[in-house]
């Protein structure tokens, strides 16, 4: 069974559709003590960094999202919630993350090397391009993913990046460590291809296979 973790600022109803497709068992709980008895969570979220940390935080959810990674609980990131996994954001001033994986979110710049601007928020499809070999990528040969965002992670720990995306920045698209993964696009939203990674991370929920 897999947990979706509700703190209020995620798309449940579409992740957790997805999950109905694939036939597999889920809840959606904000509550650490029900969420604790699942094999694996799963982390989405949408609009505002500081206010999701600030959430998280303030619910004893941060606390306990750590606590089950540290025990080997695999996690998954979906947008905002890929985003929450990195240390920090400069997303309405400094707001610090989980600090699960290495990494600061920062703004899409809009405006190329050139001088010439182009659209932000990053909204649609776009191409995905693998990286370093994954659990979660296995049987994904590339294909196109729905994107919806303004922010990015920029890492210095490259071997993080599963797979990529190229919106005249290169935005990692899919990223990774040990029990801890994140799409920035919406799988659930990402027709096929989606759905393969959704069916990935659900194996690597049974059998705790790890990056």
């Amino acid at each position: 069974m897999i947990g979706i973790i509700d703190y209020g600022m995620g798309n449940l109803y579409s992740v957790s559709k997805a999950l109905e497709r694939m036939n597999y068992e889920y809840i959606i709980s904000c509550s650490p003590e029900e969420l604790r008895q699942t094999k694996g969570l799963i982390l989405p979220g949408v609009g505002s960094f500081k206010d999701a940390m600030d959430i998280l935080n303030e619910t004893g959810l941060a606390a306990f999202i750590k606590d089950e990674v540290n025990s080997g609980t695999p996690l998954l990131g979906i947008c905002l919630g890929m985003q929450l996994l990195f240390q920090e954001s400069e997303e309405n001033g400094h707001s610090a993350g989980l600090g699960l994986l290495n990494g600061k979110i920062i703004k899409i710049p809009g405006v190329t090397s050139s001088g010439e601007s182009y659209k932000v928020p990053h909204m649609g499809w776009n191409e995905l391009e693998k990286k370093n070999p994954s659990p979660l990528l296995k049987g994904v040969e590339g294909g196109h993913v729905y994107f919806v965002h303004s922010y990015y992670v920029a890492t210095p720990d490259q071997e993080v990046v599963l797979a990529s995306s190229s919106y005249d920045v290169e935005v990692p698209a899919v990223v990774g460590k040990g029990n801890v993964f994140g799409t920035q696009f919406h799988p659930e939203k990402s027709s096929e291809l989606g759905l393969a990674i959704l069916k990935n991370y659900a194996a690597i929920v049974e059998k705790k296979v790890t990056v």
